[in-house]
């Protein structure tokens, strides 16, 4: 990355795809600094089931966007774009080169294209209509959405009740679907001049890399890393909580669970969150892909990363 102008670099995959060793090697060579996109890397002392980078490669790089909110507080999508924003502003006036890395979708597609135009929330309008779901069941409903919003209805699942209550909500709140404001994101205009670069390896590769991923977590002390937070004056916020890792481990020490039955589920979710991610990439344009091997050496896919950069810039 020539030093004349100011790279700005996104790395994107699905989580254990290897994209934060990436982002480090290339930051490192080049002496870029890193923002991560990720969703629950902001919350401090939530370090284990986060995976953030380890305390030796942040002393040896500027990480940004890790370790900003307390557990206990809630993070939104325009709160990342903020400090984002402002990181960038400041590598940029350091006259370094934005290295960007993560998996969290909605936030990268703010990152790229800016925060769309949401509908807000009204309980008086919510809860009517989840005791209407729990009374009649989420299929009624979805019958109601499909006359008000035929392409919402398409894409929602009959009996997802969190996504028609919400489809409904919006439309009785603003008078139009929600699959309008949804499509603000079809067409949109880049915000910067982001060169994307993706990882992307074989499901069942993906899939081992999970597991691999998660029985480290839980051998490295996630479990007392979550009773020490549980413990803190302050209660996690909802948003905290509900985080793949946590939310099972506070199952376990709830002894709804065993160790053995919330490690797999953990296993579970998060590779429903790979398959999740992968959705979304496949909606992303302009990403330049890199098949990576199973097994193939970190060192190698950062030389085909850095070869893909300069090919670019040729």
């Amino acid at each position: 990355m020539a030093n004349s102008k100011q790279k700005m670099v996104l790395i994107l995959g699905v989580t254990a795809s290897g994209k934060g060793r990436v982002a480090f090697d290339l930051a490192e060579s080049t002496g870029a600094e890193i923002i991560s996109i990720d969703s629950m890397k902001v919350y401090r002392r939530m370090d284990i089931g986060t995976a953030k980078p380890p305390k030796d490669a942040r002393e040896r790089i500027n990480y940004h966007v890790i370790d900003v909110v307390e557990p206990s507080e809630s993070f939104s999508v325009a709160a990342f774009l903020e400090a984002a924003s402002a990181a960038i502003e400041q590598i940029q006036g350091r006259a370094r080169s934005v290295i960007a890395v993560g998996g969290t979708a909605l936030y990268i597609k703010s990152l790229l294209y800016g925060l769309f135009e949401e509908a807000g929330t009204d309980e008086q309008i919510r809860t009517p209509l989840q005791a209407r779901a729990e009374a009649e069941g989420p299929a009624v409903l979805h019958r109601e959405l499909m006359q008000i919003d035929p392409a919402a209805a398409d894409r929602i699942n009959p009996n997802d009740t969190r996504r028609i209550v919400r489809a409904l909500e919006v439309y009785k709140i603003t008078g139009r679907p929600i699959s309008t404001f949804q499509n603000q994101w079809q067409t949109p205009q880049r915000q910067n001049d982001w060169t994307i670069i993706g990882l992307r390896r074989e499901k069942a590769d993906a899939a081992s890399r999970i597991n691999k991923r998660v029985r480290q977590m839980v051998a490295g002390g996630l479990v007392d890393e979550v009773k020490a937070l549980l413990n803190e004056e302050k209660p996690l916020s909802k948003q905290a909580r509900c985080a793949i890792g946590y939310a099972e481990i506070i199952e376990y020490l709830n002894g709804r669970m065993d160790l053995d039955e919330a490690t797999e589920l953990i296993k579970r979710n998060t590779r429903r969150l790979a398959k999740s991610q992968r959705t979304w990439f496949k909606t992303f344009r302009d990403v330049y892909w890199i098949d990576v091997e199973p097994d193939e050496p970190s060192e190698k896919i950062f030389e085909r990363a850095r070869t893909l950069l300069a090919d670019i810039s040729a």
